[in-house]
């Protein structure tokens, strides 16, 4: 298994970050009911991911990128304890981005994310919004080190982490790191569900 070495999300990794996440998730359930145009789908999660990255994750320090060989298979974006909420200067400077990425789809996204907020626990946490990794390289040891990183200093600092699972398969994944099932977020129009998962540190 090759070396995998895991550092902070810098600005220069936006381009890679964002063509790493949009291949991960281009086959994700709520992805695919959000943006339902298989053909479309690619740009728009790279246009989207692009502007999360850099206009609100990399200003709060807690993204991380795995790098093998120098290449990037492998990001997670995560929002430190109270900095999860974008400020109104985040909000307008992300908005054209969110318009163009999700076009048609703008008021199901505004739904997903009301949803999510309605479910998200209110006591200090790190939260995990994505982590995803190449397809090409899925398997190597990217996400565990990653996740790793991050939980181990969770637990260091005594504080528990969350995320929300948007496909079922991934459920076990998470629970080998300790995560554990919430609840239910069911999507409307018959969309899909999404999962709330909470960890304490240990």
């Amino acid at each position: 298994m090759a070396e995998i070495d895991v550092r902070p999300a810098q600005r220069g990794d936006v381009r890679d970050i964002s063509r790493v996440l949009a291949k991960a998730f281009y086959d994700d359930p709520v992805m695919s009911w959000m943006l339902p145009d298989d053909g479309s789908r690619l740009k728009s999660l790279t246009r989207a991911f692009a502007g999360l990255t850099r206009h609100h994750f990399l200003s709060r320090g807690g993204s991380e990128v795995g790098l093998s060989g120098g290449t990037l298979g492998a990001t997670t974006l995560w929002d430190p304890p109270g900095q999860r909420k974008a400020s109104r200067r985040e909000e307008l400077t992300m908005l054209p981005l969110m318009l163009w990425a999700f076009r048609s789809r703008v008021p199901a996204s505004v739904q997903v994310m009301e949803l999510m907020e309605e479910h998200h626990p209110e006591e200090p946490h790190w939260y995990l919004m994505v982590i995803g990794s190449d397809p090409s390289v899925r398997g190597a040891g990217f996400g565990q080190a990653l996740m790793r990183s991050r939980l181990d200093r969770c637990d260091a600092e005594g504080v528990p982490a969350y995320l929300e699972n948007s496909n079922p398969r991934n459920e076990s994944y998470y629970l080998r790191f300790g995560f554990e099932v919430m609840g239910e977020i069911t999507l409307p129009d018959g969309g899909p569900s999404m999962w709330p998962m909470w960890r304490q540190p240990r």
